[in-house]
């Protein structure tokens, strides 16, 4: 690609503009970071996602698989809670899945959202197992219930520094430890991690096992432990309008 762009920018043999193109690799997004961290763990086969939810009436996400043969599309319809990051969640789980989302309607009405994504698999194939549409079908569950907050909340304040990530989220593993949310957050030279965790079978932590972290942590960052009760409600937005948009091409920067 740098050849024939870096041809097409200096045009003629004689042209001696001396133009050329750059590529750069930014980093990777943190949000998708820990949903490709999740994903690998495969957190959407079970533990704590199968815990039970208190889901208010008709707002459990549902997803939905159906086949659009005249167009050669996989179909993925999702119903659940509107709320900040949705679409952001699906289309990084689809994508770093291997698959494209070629076009799709997103509305929401009040607090419930409907989308609806035409996907086919980077090999130009549609979903066609039974197989195959349940792993997404849970992949894309896991993806919308990871910003659930139950449990305890972990904020985690060190020195910002290449594989804080990593090692905070193996030393959690390491202690039997699923992360159900995450947020980071980096000031300056200080990083501000927050961590909603569960025990591996999706029961609340012991505080054996919360003595344990401060020890190993603490001795190189800054640990603060809060209790998330479970009916907590999230703060309210404001009545939301009904909105809804159709797009394709834009979700183009999402591939990257």
């Amino acid at each position: 690609m740098e050849e024939q762009l870096n041809n097409i920018l200096r045009g003629r043999e004689d042209d001696e503009s001396g133009a050329h193109a750059t590529f750069s690799v930014g980093s990777t997004h943190v949000d998708r970071r820990l949903h490709q961290m999740f994903f690998a763990d495969r957190d959407y086969e079970g533990g704590c996602l199968e815990m039970e939810i208190e889901y208010p009436p008709n707002s459990k996400p549902e997803v939905r698989i159906e086949s659009c043969v005249e167009k050669g599309y996989s179909v993925v319809s999702v119903s659940c809670k509107d709320r900040p990051k949705l679409m952001f969640d699906i289309v990084c789980t689809l994508t770093d899945m291997q698959y494209a989302v070629f076009h799709a309607t997103i509305s929401s009405d009040g607090p419930s959202a409907s989308q609806e994504y035409f996907i086919r698999h980077m090999d130009g194939c549609t979903l066609e197992s039974e197989e195959e549409k349940q792993k997404v079908v849970k992949c894309l569950e896991a993806a919308i219930r990871r910003r659930i907050s139950e449990g305890f909340s972990l904020e985690l304040c060190a020195k910002d520094r290449v594989g804080l990530l990593s090692e905070v989220t193996r030393v959690l593993r390491e202690n039997g430890l699923s992360v159900t949310r995450a947020g980071v957050t980096t000031v300056g030279e200080k990083a501000k991690n927050v961590f909603y965790v569960r025990d591996a079978s999706g029961n609340p932590v012991e505080m054996k096992t919360i003595e344990r972290l401060r020890e190993e942590i603490g001795q190189t960052m800054m640990l603060n432990v809060k209790k998330v009760p479970t009916s907590a409600k999230a703060p309210e937005t404001g009545s939301l309008a009904k909105t809804s948009f159709f797009f394709g091409g834009l979700l183009e920067k999402f591939r990257t």
